[in-house]
């Protein structure tokens, strides 16, 4: 199989073609041995991918995901080399949670950034729900996928807290199909500052779709202005929330391209 390596920000991905996959019936057990840190190639998700581009992501755990903020510029970034795209460009990529566009913004060598329209957030509402006893204010909402965002003070963001709560509430039984869910504090007007627990996936070092949930939480509920920076600890990306929906501007980086040699 030949398998493409891509990251935004430390969150990383596996591309894989669809032509390559044909024929594969157990594709959730495909993704966790390629997915594996230290027996696979290691990654956050695969995207299996058409080259009109369709993208379908698995987790690393296997399970399902409908969208990936960051895997989206993955795959775009991949697709934008293939067919030798230059600034200006843009790049649709359709997923479970509609058809995304991308604005491509500026190539430097193996890095492309994009700003990609990601939607209106749908169903976002304070929430207060019991994690073992507990009750924790949260900020629900989906920005084509769940999300679970504990906005609170910068000293609550601690990665004993991301374990302790976060983890649990991305399993809660609120959410039947799991959740993504972030602590976040809202630094200044135009910034804030997450965690990340990804459903299927445990900690990771950014979330595209993490970030755009967890600004328009803090712009709904924190007083953060409409267009922020959202820091997390892989780096910055611009979330901006207007009229037209939220949009999310950053970079992917283009790895390795080799073959997964099957047992």
């Amino acid at each position: 199989m030949r398998l493409i390596k891509a990251h935004a920000y430390g969150n990383d991905f596996l591309l894989l073609a669809e032509e390559e996959a044909r024929g594969v019936t157990d594709r959730p057990a495909l993704a966790r041995r390629l997915c594996a840190r230290h027996r696979g190639a290691g990654a956050d998700g695969l995207i299996t991918f058409t080259l009109d581009g369709r993208m379908d992501l698995l987790n690393a755990d296997g399970s399902y995901s409908e969208v990936s903020g960051n895997g989206l510029r993955c795959l775009a970034a991949w697709l934008a080399r293939g067919q030798g795209l230059k600034a200006g460009a843009g790049v649709d990529v359709a997923t479970d949670a509609g058809v995304k566009h991308l604005a491509l913004l500026s190539i430097d060598g193996a890095r492309y950034t994009f700003r990609a329209a990601m939607g209106q957030p749908e169903d976002l509402r304070p929430r207060t729900i019991d994690v073992d006893g507990t009750a924790v204010e949260a900020i629900t909402l989906r920005v084509g996928n769940p999300q679970c965002i504990v906005l609170g003070p910068a000293e609550h963001l601690t990665h004993e807290r991301l374990h302790a709560v976060a983890s649990k509430l991305a399993v809660h039984p609120t959410f039947p199909g799991g959740s993504n869910v972030e602590l976040a504090t809202v630094e200044a007007p135009d910034r804030v500052r997450i965690l990340i627990w990804e459903r299927g996936v445990g900690p990771t070092e950014a979330s595209g779709t993490g970030a755009c949930a967890s600004a328009v939480a803090a712009m709904a509920y924190g007083g953060a202005s409409r267009d922020v920076r959202v820091i997390s600890p892989g780096g910055t990306q611009r979330v901006e929330w207007t009229a037209e929906g939220v949009f999310l501007t950053g970079w992917a980086e283009l790895v390795f391209e080799g073959r997964w040699i099957e047992p």
